[in-house]
């Protein structure tokens, strides 16, 4: 019996002519509902993530409208669930409300992307300073296991992409951790996350720039460890920017192919 049937239990326990047996049958009426609430809740998490991890990795395009009823038979979920984890992809920035057409999953424009990197390259290179100031070095030692996990990938020895695990297999995300700031863990690894996660994972396949990355990484691990925040900062701005520049490259190779006539090359 729950804590909340005990209670209620010794809530009427003064009255002599109550009838216990239907106590317990209104109990038994309401404790299902408890369940099925939590079983809701997990339900609604475990849609959340899938989803999530769909638009991240471009399972479900940039741009795509969302359709409750299609995700709803999809996933096999009532709506109630459904909307509570579209909440709070709205939160994450995957998802954006757009007046009277409804949710669609984010695509962020060239100047709009410019922008995100820029915000990356300011508050990772603070982070990445602090993190050379405050990290133990058992942190450090960890953070140099996850390079190694890294280089052991299948895409990375190919040449084909980056390492794109999240959390504690993050390289980024650890020395964000690693800073002790939490309104910089809460922008970086929270609101802003798999937002910047979504557009990694888009450009990690470019010629040549998972092992140029990977150096970078490198560089920028032993300026942690040798504990020259300052050079920690410089080299995770000069890192981030050159993933900035890699975007813009794209871009413009984009508009150029756009504006090139059929039939030439």
């Amino acid at each position: 019996m729950s804590i909340y049937s005990l209670t209620i239990r010794a809530e009427i326990a003064n009255f002599s002519t109550i009838d216990f047996q239907g106590v317990d049958n209104m109990l038994q009426a309401l404790e299902p509902a408890t369940i099925a609430q939590d079983d809701s809740e997990t339900l609604s998490e475990n849609v959340f993530r899938r989803i999530q991890a769909a638009i991240v990795k471009g399972e479900i395009a940039p741009g795509s409208k969302i359709s409750e009823p299609e995700l709803a038979r999809t996933y096999g979920i009532s709506r109630g669930p459904l909307r509570e984890a579209i909440h709070r992809l709205e939160g994450q920035r995957l998802l954006v409300r757009v007046p009277h057409v409804g949710a669609r999953v984010v695509s962020l424009s060239h100047a709009e992307l410019i922008e995100l990197y820029e915000i990356r390259e300011s508050l990772e290179g603070m982070a990445c300073r602090l993190a050379a100031e405050r990290m133990s070095d058992e942190d450090i030692a960890e953070l140099r296991r996850v390079l190694e996990t890294h280089e052991r990938d299948e895409a990375f020895q190919a040449g084909v992409g980056y390492y794109q695990q999240e959390g504690d297999f993050d390289f980024h995300y650890k020395i964000i951790q690693g800073s002790g700031n939490r309104t910089l863990t809460q922008m970086l690894c929270g609101e802003l996350y798999q937002l910047v996660r979504m557009y990694r994972i888009q450009f990690s396949a470019t010629p040549n720039r998972p092992h140029q990355a990977f150096a970078e990484h490198h560089r920028i691990l032993d300026a942690i460890a040798d504990r020259d925040g300052e050079l920690a900062e410089l080299l995770m701005r000069r890192h981030i920017g050159a993933s900035k520049r890699n975007i813009a490259r794209h871009y413009q190779d984009s508009a150029q192919q756009t504006a090139t006539p059929r039939g030439e090359s």
